[in-house]
Order: structure tokens, then C-alpha cells, then sequence
């Protein structure tokens, strides 16, 4: 064989391989027809990627810092860089730091941002990012619903009014997830006191299959009454190994098991990655 016949065979042969390289990244990700929700292994912080039964991605915060993005590279399929909507549930930096990178990274659609106002430099930046993105951007405001497509949605439950001068964490955006029978409550940083005013305002209609335990398990959330009325399945705690604020509390790791309540850790647990059929949610 000429050397030409070579070089045009090598390079087929290559090209072959990289495109079925292509396929096997972009069919070995989330199959349509059920909803794919993973709590991502970032460390101390909140960071929840969301995909539809129709494919639709959201984000729900970012992490304290770019380790988002190594997270996203595996539960995304490959060479996407497009995000359909963001959620900065709060200002803190554990939860919009790494929102930062994200927004560097991907085009996104919508912005989806709680009305408390940060005084942060890391807010100040994030901020600028959004601006600079020129994404659809709106307010989190209680009865807000956002089709994700095939029959999956998000319902914003909190806040329910304006509060840019409150502190950080009660102004935190709460978002129930839901498809079909089966939930996911999204807390952020909710204390207590916005847990109870929840069950005065939805009762019933907080009882959801997976629950992120507020404030990645401290012990100023995750109240007994809320916990009763959400009733889940199983508790997630987002949160990174050793951390200096002691998390998850031991007032509420001993409240779960006196609720007889399951739950797993990123800490320990790594990501964790739930699949629902609309009917039932398992651990992929």
C-alpha cells in the first residue's frame, strides 16, 4: 500500500474512532424519559444539577469554588456548554463561588436569583458575571413554576416577598422539584423559623421523596415539624468532609434517626445521583 493510501487510511480510521468517542459520551448520558437529579461532590456548599425527562438542564448553585466544573464534566454530556437555567438560591459564597466559573464556561439561558442583596466581594463578582452573561434573568418569588418539559417542573415555595436587606440564609429561594409522584425539596439555607412558616402556608404540599437537609445539616434547620411534614424518603447532606462548622449537626443527625430517616452524604457518599420514572426514585 502506497503511503498516501496509508495516511488516508489512518486518518479515517481516527476519525472514525473519534466519532464513535462522540456517541458513546452523548448516549451514555442521562436517557430521555426520566428525570436525572445529582447532588454534586463539591465540598462545603450546595451545588444540585437537575436534567428533565426532555433534556432540559438546571443548576441549582455552584459551590464555594471551581470544583463545580470538574463535577459537571461527568454528569454532563460531553462537549455540552449550554445550561437551560441557574438558581442562586442565596448570596453566600459556598453556594454562588463557583456559579462564577460556571457562568465563564457555559451559555445559559435563565437566571433564576434570590432578591437578598450580598455585600461580598464574591457576590460583587458574581453579579458582574450575571450582567455580562445576558441571560434571562428573574426573581425568585413564591408560586413561580418553570416547566423543565415532560411533565417535570419547579415551584418556588420562598420566598414569597422582596427581601434584599435580610440576612443571607432567610432569604434563601426553597424550590420544590417534582415529576409525576415523585419530589425533591431543594432548601438552600433555610433556618427554622422559614421551615415553619412553610408548613403554616403548604402543609401537605411539602411532603416530597428526597429531602437536602437545610444548611447542609446544621442544626439552625431541619426542624422537627418540618421534617414531619416533608416526610421524606431520604435525606441528602451536602457538605465537605472536616468542616469547621461541625456539619451535619449531631442535633440532627439524632432527629433523623429518631424520625426512622435515611440519609447519605457527599461527604462520605461521594455525588449522589438520583434517577426518577415519575413513579420512583432510585440511586443510579
Amino acid at each position: 500500500m502506497q503511503n498516501g493510501a496509508k495516511l488516508i487510511l489512518i486518518t479515517l480510521t481516527l476519525l472514525v474512532l473519534f466519532i464513535s468517542l462522540v456517541w458513546f459520551f452523548i448516549l451514555s448520558a442521562t436517557p430521555r424519559g426520566v428525570l436525572s437529579v445529582s447532588f454534586l461532590n463539591i465540598g462545603q456548599g450546595d451545588s444540585i444539577f437537575i436534567e428533565s425527562p426532555t433534556g432540559v438542564q438546571v443548576l441549582v448553585d455552584g459551590s464555594a469554588n471551581g470544583g463545580v466544573l470538574r463535577e459537571l464534566a461527568a454528569v454532563m454530556p460531553f462537549a455540552d456548554r449550554d445550561i437551560d437555567m441557574i438558581i442562586a438560591t442565596h448570596p453566600d459564597s459556598d453556594h454562588i463561588a463557583g456559579l462564577i466559573d460556571v457562568l465563564a464556561h457555559f451559555r445559559v439561558g435563565k437566571i433564576l436569583e434570590s432578591s437578598v442583596e450580598g455585600d461580598t466581594p464574591v457576590w460583587a463578582t458574581f453579579r458582574d458575571a450575571v450582567v455580562n452573561e445576558q441571560a434571562e434573568r428573574s426573581t425568585a418569588l413564591r408560586g413561580q413554576v418553570f416547566d423543565l418539559g415532560g411533565g417535570a417542573y419547579i415551584e418556588v415555595l420562598f420566598p414569597d416577598r422582596n427581601l434584599p436587606t435580610v440576612e443571607t440564609n432567610l432569604g434563601s429561594v426553597v424550590a420544590k422539584l417534582v415529576y409525576g409522584e415523585t419530589s425533591f425539596l431543594l432548601t438552600g439555607d433555610s433556618p427554622s423559623s422559614i421551615e415553619q412558616y412553610l408548613v403554616s402556608l403548604d402543609r401537605d404540599n411539602l411532603k416530597s421523596t428526597i429531602l437536602k437537609a437545610g444548611h447542609h445539616g446544621s442544626k439552625t434547620s431541619t426542624s422537627p415539624l418540618y421534617l414531619g411534614y416533608v416526610d421524606p424518603d431520604l435525606v441528602i447532606f451536602s457538605r465537605g468532609c472536616d468542616n469547621r462548622y461541625g456539619h451535619p449537626s449531631k442535633e440532627v443527625v439524632a432527629l433523623l434517626m429518631k424520625f426512622g430517616e435515611k440519609s447519605l452524604d457527599t461527604c462520605t457518599d461521594g455525588r449522589v445521583t438520583f434517577i426518577s420514572d415519575g413513579k420512583e426514585v432510585v440511586r443510579r
